[in-house]
């Protein structure tokens, strides 16, 4: 059993031979008239059977006897002086214990005898506390805690007095500014009934007063003003611990002000204390409710200690468990990655109809003022001899076709937009610093006689554009080139990097149509435009109204 606050309570044992044995004989007080009850040690003997003699001679079991034994606990209801003397306790394991009943009256005059006082320490200018002991199965009929009243010297009205103040029924008295008059003897009663009758059970206490400690005062190690999460019909323990270097503190549950199990029956609360490992003590009191309700959620769980300095309290809240989001969390985090993976998917299946679809609908807010001219400036091998491609037909016929009157951009096309007796150089060096964009029209080698050679057109495109200007080049392959080692270096270079667009037309009337495959490529490849008329947005099929060129495959 734990000390109570700022009270030592001894029990003195003493060595008797009985009978030839060496044994350990306690001392138990009752006085005369009133209950009582002898208890074998049970943290020696917690699970075995006890059998209860006096003189060699069994106790009866039977509960209507004065003298009985229930359970492992021999009763003495009441005790009479007759009553003193030894029992022996034998236990299934063949064990056995000595106890010296001693039945005695109290001094005349006065309602305690001064040989058999409980001794208890309270110290100066702080509170302190004074327990009754030894009541803990006095319990009435209906299985409720007594009910106990307090005398000093004999005298009732203790509690009129503002500094005293009882508490858990009366089983604790706390005495706030603690002076020497306090010191004294002081009396606990309450009643007990058994069988119909009722008894007076008391207990006398010497209280003596000394100076406070000078000591740190206690740390709370748990709970520490917080809240903790719990389930609807749970079972909690909840454990108020504390450092300190006082042995005989006692901390305390307290619920609304009420001790735990006076607030609730079903709250049992239960002390402790054990050395801590850097020297001092480690003192608690753990109580546990049996099942939350719907009332506890708004309750004040508060943890009491009394010290020389005053009193602390730490509480602690109990709170309804968050909502379990982790399931939602993942299946969330699922869904918006399977999102993503589509939306990536779809985005690359159709990223070149979204891009085109996205100029068209944004044009105003993408359309910059660059200061160019020409949407493109277009590049070609010039037909001196069969060409089996057609690298003239594309470039003069159909590129304007479909970009020009379908798409709105504006093309420069040497050999059609250049003026008679112009410096090829300058015009190109001019037109390109002009363009957005420069298309290179490239044909296999096999098929014609008269390949992009690597003129001095050439090369000043290919310098403006990815050098000086940093203009993007598009290249337009007529037909599959399997080889491109024939190729200029630079030719080779953009290939590699950039990639080529492969003509897969027939020159047919379907071949015309901006919305192919191929054409929608190369609009995605060119920059932003807006058409220039809601007629022209249609991409309406185009009118071949040039006889004179032969489309030819």
């Amino acid at each position: 059993m734990t000390s109570p606050l700022w009270f030592i309570c001894c029990m003195i044992p003493f060595a008797a031979s009985l009978d030839g044995e060496q044994s350990k004989v306690s001392s138990h007080f009752v006085l005369a008239g009133e209950p009582a009850f002898i208890s074998c040690p049970v943290d020696k003997y917690p699970d075995d059977n006890v059998t209860w003699y006096r003189n060699d001679t069994p106790v009866t079991m039977d509960i209507s006897k004065r003298i009985h034994q229930q359970d492992n606990l021999l009763w003495f209801i009441p005790a009479t002086l007759k009553d003193s003397g030894f029992y022996e306790c034998n236990t299934s394991s063949s064990d056995k214990e000595y106890i010296q009943l001693k039945v005695f009256k109290n001094d005349d005059g006065l309602c305690f005898n001064r040989e058999t006082m409980y001794n208890q320490k309270v110290f100066t200018s702080i509170g302190g506390k004074i327990t009754c002991p030894n009541l803990d199965y006095f319990n009435s009929e209906n299985n409720t805690a007594p009910e106990i009243h307090w005398y000093k010297e004999c005298k009732p009205g203790l509690l009129e007095d503002h500094r005293f103040h009882s508490s858990k029924g009366g089983i604790y008295l706390t005495i706030n500014n603690v002076n020497m008059s306090d010191q004294g003897n002081y009396t606990c009663q309450t009643t007990y009934t058994y069988m119909g009758e009722q008894y007076n059970v008391s207990r006398n206490i010497y209280v003596d007063i000394e100076e406070g400690p000078k000591k740190t005062p206690p740390e709370f190690i748990y709970p520490r003003n917080h809240s903790i999460e719990v389930e609807l019909g749970s079972h909690v323990i909840m454990d108020c611990n504390i450092s300190t270097s006082i042995s005989t503190l006692t901390p305390y549950w307290q619920v609304n002000g009420k001790d735990v199990d006076r607030f609730d029956d079903t709250f049992k609360e239960k002390y402790y204390e054990h050395p801590s490992l850097g020297g001092g003590f480690i003192i608690g009191a753990t109580f546990n409710i049996s099942e939350v309700k719907n009332k506890d959620y708004s309750l004040k769980f508060c943890c009491h200690v009394l010290h020389p300095y005053g009193e602390a309290v730490a509480f602690i809240v109990l709170k309804r468990p968050a909502r379990d989001i982790q399931g939602h969390l993942i299946g969330g985090l699922v869904s918006l990655i399977f999102v993503i993976v589509v939306a990536v998917f779809v985005y690359k299946l159709f990223k070149i109809d979204i891009v085109l679809w996205y100029r068209r609908s944004c044009h105003p807010f993408l359309h910059k003022q660059d200061g160019k001219i020409y949407d493109a400036y277009v590049l070609y091998p010039k037909n001196r001899v069969s060409c089996l491609y057609s690298p003239d037909i594309f470039a003069l016929k159909i590129l304007p076709e479909v970009l020009e009157k379908q798409c709105g951009y504006n093309l420069f096309i040497f050999g059609r937009d250049d003026l008679p007796g112009q410096a090829a150089v300058s015009v190109t060096d001019e037109k390109i610093s002009q363009s957005r964009r420069v298309i290179i029209l490239l044909v296999p080698e096999s098929s014609c006689y008269s390949v992009l050679e690597d003129t001095s057109e050439q090369q000043l495109a290919v310098y403006n554009a990815l050098i000086r200007d940093g203009i993007k080049i598009i290249l337009i392959e007529l037909d599959k080139i399997k080889d491109y080692t024939g190729m200029p270096e630079s030719i080779k270079y953009i290939k590699q990097k950039h990639g080529a667009i492969r003509w897969k037309g027939d020159f047919t009337e379907r071949s015309y149509s901006a919305s192919t495959k191929f054409w929608k490529h190369v609009r995605y490849q060119m920059p932003p435009r807006q058409t220039i008329s809601p007629t022209e947005r249609q991409l309406l099929p185009p009118v071949f109204n040039s006889p004179e060129i032969v489309l030819e495959r």
